[in-house]
């Protein structure tokens, strides 16, 4: 296990052999050499979100929206440390050549945590999705696969961004987010706590915001009082970049420089990405800060280096050689998470498709054969892109099928003109689809057009959506195949809730990764039955919830919605059919036998839902427990799922957990509401305590 105390000590024997001025410069995340102390340079940002991103070739997997779907803790752990595997590997070899450039170190700045409360924000699909139970358990099972349990950390995660945000992008600059006490405690904060006190991550990462009032990364309430005194985090902390300069240029609470370094390091930021703090002298000279303030940032920093084995030549992870990058055991668990991410929405009995019923097939729309629609963003480059209309293809193969393809119409519009183009491919779309047996139209968006502010390409530069439509020219596509198509599949390529109409049947495919193509092709054929959740709520229309700017929790996510749905919190359809029989519980844990009573071999995502008759608990049941378990046809297994350890509280409106005695638990493969059980067909057996 790793020795924290021996790392601070080190650590600090190493600070005090260094000058003001170094000790200054490493605070900043491309912290230059140290010759004379044998420090080499070292860039602190790297991204590994799904996949080691921005640093050439790696494994991508599904972005995490699409893990989250997966609704499978042990996959995300095992999927996170092949990921930290090749950042070790890329690292090592990088290194030794002399590369220490960003996106090469072992610090990862993942993964994003913020709830996904709305769904126009833009950079969602980078969460775990709306509901803080879920993205607790996926964000600790994730930092545990990337720092790993071995004498020191395979790399270094951060649990980001805290805390309160989700948008808007074009105004998170200057924005104050406003969230009152329960709020923060049920939701906003609730996976932070997880991932510092059971995952131990460590590094935290400030937003960009304000949180009622405070700049997150100079927050006294957020980084001393709960961060490191109530939940007793012991990383360090890093700003989002160029997050400190927002003080005095956009939220106006400092005048200079000097002032927003000094207000973030006082609070507890110890490193900046950016260039603020290369005022922290001016801001030392000023009396606005104490030397001991940049020495105590700086040990931390370097007790993370000495954690990574940085400086131990025989750290047990520097013999991983670049040979364990871009494996091809790392591949197929790329196609297994994409398998399991997808999620089918509506199936009128069209899938599966029977290869030796049909002689030709029609694949139009878009992102057919799109790599943004399998990357999303803070993405690697693979060496093995299979796009929708190549995974179509290559199954078609084998079947002697015909294959017909065509654009249909541009994603959005001309990205180097500008212009939104014309019907120039509609009329070919038509005559194919005439011909095909069964159309599949691969339509959605990339991350260009929801995305981060200021990502290049998007929609609306700020990268948040203004409605739940795809693109006018796909929807005037979709209606046309819908016209003409024998049979339609409508596959939708996207990191948020779509309000897609046309369809015998939908499959909602995420951003999934190298390997999308081939698993959509299994989906669609039936060798694979389709099991993934959706992770966020379905809206109808965004008229049906509050103002984007508005951070309360009132009538949003399935928790407290108060509306109909498109498709609720935790819905997917399976080829097979499922029964659940024999619940019980024991202390923390639920037990129940599923049973698969149809004709095809499938896996079952076990969701456990409580309520109790409280005024403080919300309005819905909520998600306390999920499992997944494969069961072959005809067969029966039993699962025994743990639930939440904070299941039987409920946090009142002074942000105070309180203990509930009498609750009512729901075991199903849905939430537990009319709706979403007749969608799902499987009725939820009940347990009350």
């Amino acid at each position: 296990m790793r020795d924290r105390l021996k790392a601070t000590e080190m650590a600090k024997s190493l600070v005090m052999k260094m000058t003001l001025d170094e000790k200054a410069s490493q605070l900043k995340y491309d912290a230059p050499a140290i010759p004379r102390l044998g420090i080499p340079a070292y860039n602190w940002w790297n991204e590994v979100l799904h996949g080691v991103a921005r640093a050439g070739t790696a494994t991508v997997f599904p972005q995490a929206i699409g893990m989250a779907a997966m609704f499978d803790e042990n996959m995300q752990e095992e999927i996170a440390s092949s990921i930290a595997q090749e950042a070790r590997a890329k690292y090592n070899g990088q290194s030794q050549h002399g590369d220490r450039d960003i996106y090469k170190g072992l610090t990862v700045w993942s993964p994003n945590i913020n709830i996904f409360r709305d769904p126009r924000w833009g950079r969602g699909h980078e969460t775990y999705g709306e509901d803080p139970y879920l993205t607790s358990r996926l964000g600790v099972r994730f930092i545990k696969g990337l720092q790993g349990n071995c004498t020191y950390l395979k790399t270094a995660a951060c649990s980001k961004h805290f805390a309160v945000h989700s948008g808007p992008e074009a105004l998170r600059h200057e924005f104050n987010a406003v969230a009152n006490p329960k709020d923060m405690t049920e939701t906003y904060l609730a996976a932070f706590e997880a991932t510092v006190k059971e995952a131990e991550v460590e590094s935290v990462m400030g937003a960009y915001n304000r949180v009622n009032g405070e700049p997150a990364c100079g927050s006294r309430t957020l980084l001393k009082d709960i961060l490191r005194d109530k939940w007793g985090f012991k990383g360090h902390v890093v700003s989002d970049c160029w997050a400190i300069r927002d003080f005095h240029e956009n939220h106006k609470v400092t005048d200079t420089a000097a002032e927003s370094a000094a207000l973030a390091l006082q609070n507890g930021c110890d490193l900046n990405c950016g260039n603020t703090y290369l005022h922290i002298m001016e801001a030392l000279q000023e009396g606005l800060i104490s030397e001991q303030q940049i020495t105590d940032a700086c040990i931390r920093l370097f007790t993370t280096r000495f954690l990574l084995g940085l400086f131990d030549e025989n750290c047990e992870f520097n013999q991983i050689d670049v040979m364990e990058n871009d494996t091809d055991e790392h591949n197929a668990l790329a196609l297994k998470a994409a398998e399991n991410s997808m999620v089918l929405l509506e199936n009128d009995g069209t899938l599966p498709i029977d290869p030796k019923s049909i002689r030709t097939i029609a694949v139009i729309g878009p992102n057919a054969d799109s790599i943004p629609a399998l990357e999303g963003n803070y993405n690697g480059t693979s060496s093995r892109y299979v796009t929708f209309l190549e995974g179509i293809r290559s199954f078609c193969k084998k079947y002697h099928i015909r294959v017909l393809y065509s654009l249909g119409c541009h994603l959005y519009k001309d990205r180097t003109s500008g212009l939104a183009m014309s019907d120039d491919r509609l009329a070919e779309a038509v005559m194919y689809v005439e011909k095909a047996d069964i159309t599949i139209a691969c339509v959605g968006l990339d991350a260009g057009l929801e995305g981060e502010e200021g990502d290049t390409g998007n929609e609306y530069f700020s990268g948040d959506k203004k409605d739940l439509l795809i693109p006018e020219s796909q929807r005037k596509l979709l209606k046309i195949l819908s016209n003409s198509a024998k049979k339609l599949v409508t596959v939708i390529a996207a990191g948020s809730s779509l309000n897609v109409s046309e369809g015998n049947a939908k499959i909602f495919a995420w951003y999934p990764g190298q390997c999308g193509g081939t698993a959509l092709a299994e989906i669609l054929f039936g060798e694979v039955n389709p099991s993934g959740h959706l992770p966020v709520t379905f809206y109808k229309d965004v008229n049906d919830i509050p103002p984007f700017e508005d951070y309360s929790m009132r009538n949003r996510t399935y928790r407290y919605f108060e509306g109909d749905v498109l498709y609720p919190f935790g819905h997917g359809l399976s080829y097979t059919t499922w029964k659940l029989k024999n619940a019980s519980m024991n202390e923390d844990k639920i037990s129940v036998c599923v049973t698969n009573t149809g004709d095809m071999d499938g896996d079952a995502v076990v969701q456990i839902y409580v309520q109790c008759d409280h005024p403080d608990a919300p309005i819905h049941p909520r998600l306390c427990g999920f499992g997944r378990i494969s069961v072959q046809a005809k067969e029966e297994k039993e699962i025994t799922v743990l639930l939440d350890k904070l299941t039987r509280t409920v946090v009142d409106t002074n942000g105070e957990r309180k203990r509930v005695d009498h609750m009512k638990f729901y075991i199903g493969m849905s939430q537990p509401d009319p709706q979403s059980v007749q969608m799902c067909g499987v009725e939820p057996l009940v347990i009350e305590e």
